[in-house]
């Protein structure tokens, strides 16, 4: 019996080949994905509870300190700060963990939102250098107050999905 296979036609049976083995490749990774993100559960979404959680903070006249400096929240809500400057200078506030990062001008109210989608204890702190207070007032335990002293934390309790 002769071969009934050409040359040309063994190497377009090869690239073919070729085709549908990358095809089937693709198609495994694709369906792992997609079984990866069905079995593997909820942890891995952001949590958000609906609730809404208003805060006010203040910065208080010549103390270079925020009010109040420590504030728990839980993980999902959505926060929203409203953060008023009680000095004549401006100051800002900064979250770095949730991408908030304004200014607040001198005698000014701002509103900052953002939802707590992961738990831990996470520092704030003024993001605009506003100086170092002169006045005896200023002092606290014999030490004056300044910018680099107006931090504050918050804390995330974490919590976990139920359905």
């Amino acid at each position: 019996m002769a071969n009934l296979l050409h040359k040309g036609d063994a190497i377009f049976y090869y690239r073919m080949n070729k085709y549908i083995i990358l095809g089937i490749v693709l198609v495994a990774l694709i369906g792992a994905g997609i079984a990866f993100r069905y079995f593997s559960g909820d942890e891995r979404k952001p949590l958000d509870t609906g609730i809404v959680r208003e805060i006010t903070i203040t910065t208080k006249k010549d103390q270079w300190k925020f009010e109040p400096d420590d504030i728990t929240v839980n993980q999902g809500d959505k926060i929203v700060l409203t953060i008023i400057n009680e000095d004549i200078y401006d100051h800002g506030i900064a979250i770095d963990a949730f991408g908030v990062s304004e200014r607040i001008p001198a005698l000014g109210t701002i509103k900052v939102s953002f939802v707590a989608t992961q738990p831990g204890e996470f520092p704030f702190y003024c993001s605009v250098p506003c100086g170092e207070c002169e006045k005896k007032s200023c002092e606290i335990n014999g030490a004056r107050r300044g910018h680099i002293d107006q931090v504050g934390k918050l804390h995330v309790k974490s919590m976990t999905t139920t359905e």
